[in-house]
């Protein structure tokens, strides 16, 4: 078995990690690694029959990854001081609202950039004291910096001069030109607040983002992080909610998300086993499979037992297929000739 189905089996616990060979363990560390999920695997697997030198690796792997979530809830605090002069709301996005919210996904998750969600009507207030308070900008390119308030969901990315912690300012979960549009003020208006005094997105809400942004917007790089995020939100509401299906498809047709949804969920069992449930009322929800699903997989799985990336083409159409879901045709086409031509 390969090192990378290994490494999900694990996760998903279809395998004993006691029962590995120790030189199986290096290529399920070197994918874990490769895909920024060490922390991860050594949260899945704590209190495990490990060999000595991998439990020590998980034991500072999981000491490291818990002064990281507290890094990134104290930048969210530092965002939440630089806006409220103007009392500018946000709500916390990915990462840091999982770990906000206490999920169980945040447990070992690698946390970056500060992702938030403000109205669109608050950005440019939200940008000036951002700039005042110590944030400075990571693209100075004319055309970059075009794109993003023209086209994109979010502000270029700022950075902290001091901190040097990044954030992206969202005022909605998908660019401007993409063919789906989630409403950004519903979003906002469910959002709710976390016992630290945070806002997050509505359960349904957060798992449609975290759907939108595995396979609506982009190649799939990090996909097995997000589905792992997917799969463990889905479960953790499933546990609070056994109809919370109903909530979440409601939500994702809303946002134009029903098939981006189904299509994680379906991802999300066969590497993850999570509990499908199906209806026949109010409204019909079946899983079977598409063609599609398959290349998919292939595409979340394409590392060899070293972490490198395989498939090389198969990297390129999922690439080209972000660009395409993204923006029109005519739009891509000066898009990618204008990035050609500047390199």
């Amino acid at each position: 078995m390969s090192a990378i189905r290994t490494f999900v089996d694990l996760l998903a616990g279809r395998r004993e990690a006691g029962a590995l060979a120790p030189r199986e363990w290096d290529g399920v560390i070197s994918v874990a690694r490769a895909e920024a999920m060490l922390a991860t695997l050594a949260h899945r697997l704590e209190g495990a029959d490990l060999p000595p030198t991998v439990a020590a690796l998980f034991a500072d792997q999981r000491a490291a990854a818990a002064v990281a979530r507290a890094q990134s809830l104290w930048e969210a605090e530092m965002a939440r001081r630089a806006l409220a002069s103007e009392r500018i709301e946000f709500v916390l996005l990915k990462g840091t609202a999982y770990a906000a919210a206490g999920l169980s996904c945040a447990e070992g998750r690698q946390i970056g950039d500060l992702d938030i969600l403000v109205l669109v009507s608050d950005i440019g207030r939200a940008e000036n004291e951002l700039l005042e308070a110590g944030w400075e900008w990571v693209k100075s390119d004319p055309y970059d910096d075009a794109y993003y308030r023209e086209h994109m969901h979010e502000l270029p990315p700022l950075i902290h001069k001091a901190r040097d912690r990044m954030i992206d300012v969202h005022h909605t979960i998908l660019p401007r030109t993409h063919r789906v549009t989630p409403d950004p003020l519903v979003l906002m208006a469910e959002a709710v607040e976390t016992p630290t005094g945070f806002r997050v997105l509505s359960p349904p809400a957060m798992v449609c983002h975290c759907a939108a942004h595995l396979l609506a917007d982009g190649d799939l790089q990090g996909g097995l992080r997000n589905l792992w995020d997917f799969h463990q939100l889905v479960v953790d509401f499933l546990n609070d909610d056994p109809e919370f299906y109903l909530r979440l498809m409601e939500e994702a047709h809303l946002h134009g998300l029903w098939t981006v949804v189904l299509r994680a969920l379906r991802l999300s069992n066969r590497l993850y086993g999570t509990p499908l449930v199906e209806y026949d009322a109010p409204f019909r929800l079946r899983f079977e499979p598409e063609r599609a699903d398959g290349l998919f997989i292939r595409r979340l799985l394409a590392r060899d037992d070293w972490g490198r990336p395989t498939q090389f083409m198969l990297h390129q159409a999922f690439y080209i297929r972000s660009h395409w879901l993204r923006m029109p045709p005519l739009m891509l086409s000066r898009h990618l000739w204008t990035k050609w031509r500047k390199r």
